[in-house]
């Protein structure tokens, strides 16, 4: 199963961490398939997280499960809603065309 989840990176007592799509059976900081955004609780909260939302869309449409601390993120970024379903993502572009 491809998970979707975070990969510890940083120094000691300094960690941010990057979140990662990778097979379930690789170990947490192992061999991952691709990253798709970095969170450093150290930040403020709207800064903490830099997402590429439509490659996160991408994975959770074709199966891939995000972790417990994933999913909030990916819950604030509103690609995901309370049940843990996928919502689908709209480019802001065409949202905006889409509008008028």
């Amino acid at each position: 199963m491809v998970r979707i989840r975070l990969r510890r990176m940083g120094a000691k007592k300094r960690a941010f961490y990057r979140i990662v799509v990778a097979d379930g059976r690789s170990p947490r900081d192992g061999r991952f398939i691709e990253t798709i955004g970095t969170y450093n609780p150290a930040l403020a909260a709207d800064k903490a997280v830099e997402l590429r939302q439509e490659r996160a869309a991408h994975w959770l449409q074709v199966g891939a499960q995000p972790s417990e601390g994933v999913t909030q993120l990916l819950r604030n970024a509103n690609l995901i809603d309370k049940s843990g379903k996928p919502i689908p993502f709209v480019k802001p572009a065409e949202s905006a065309v889409a509008a008028n």
